[in-house]
């Protein structure tokens, strides 16, 4: 099956560039059409309702986000390109959206394709969370989108009581809901989640600091959260939370 892929850039050198990977290394990819800007791209996307649209965060008349927000109904797969990593990092923090810097690594332009083909039957899920967070500055209302190997959750960061480490997987845990298992490690989530509401307790082990119910100092440091689990903490970690919780 051909891809039908768009490409939206203001810079025609990198629409160049990419249009040459893709027809070297990609023969699925069917390049069906260019534009510059939001105006001309979003043209293009109902004129050719693409599969796969490549969409530069910064043009001339707007960025990319513009565009997208201009959109009545998300049915494409993404990845954006940026030159800007730390524009890129903020605005990708908790949606699973791919994006690519320029100049582009033919390695990381073949990673980002193949998720796009493992996630042809929900384009949009992941955009869609991405937006949604960029309208909000409420931490609590901001989403995460979590992948399993055979769904797609779009979870408020809010609702997540703690997160446990298992191998190379992570298991999420939540006030109202299953939980979920994402083939991701623990400090990769670490990294993602707001270090003001989201502590590493033990190697195993990131909380929600505002889902603590009580904690346990006889018979070792033992954190109960609200669901009803025990967490261990670390001794090295015990001063660390206090102070967090204080300053709650």
């Amino acid at each position: 099956m051909k891809i039908k892929t768009l490409i939206i850039d203001d810079e025609s050198n990198a629409r160049d560039a990419l249009k040459g990977m893709l027809n070297y290394n990609f023969p699925e990819i069917e390049i069906t059409g260019e534009a510059d800007g939001v105006f001309s791209g979003l043209k293009a996307i109902h004129d050719l309702s693409p599969n796969l649209v490549f969409l530069d965060i910064r043009m001339g008349d707007g960025t990319g986000i513009d565009l997208l927000q201009r959109l009545e109904e998300l049915n494409f797969s993404l990845i954006f390109l940026t030159a800007y990593d730390e524009y890129a990092l903020k605005a990708f923090k908790y949606s699973a959206t791919d994006y690519l810097l320029k100049p582009i690594d033919i390695d990381e332009l073949t990673e980002a394709i193949e998720k796009v083909k493992k996630n042809m039957l929900h384009p949009g899920f992941d955009v869609q969370a991405l937006i949604d967070n960029l309208k909000s500055d409420n931490t609590n209302e901001k989403k995460i989108v979590l992948k399993t190997s055979d769904s797609i959750h779009l979870i408020k960061i809010s609702s997540i009581v703690r997160c446990e480490s298992s191998g190379n997987y992570t298991q999420f845990y939540f006030d109202n809901r299953k939980p979920v298992i994402v083939s991701k490690p623990l400090k990769d989530y670490e990294a993602i989640l707001p270090a003001s509401v989201f502590f590493r307790s033990h190697q195993s082990h990131l909380i929600n600091i505002n889902k603590i119910d009580h904690i346990k100092k006889q018979d070792g440091f033992q954190i109960i959260m609200t669901d009803g689990s025990n967490v261990p903490v670390s001794t090295r970690k015990k001063e660390t939370l206090l102070s967090l919780l204080e300053q709650i």
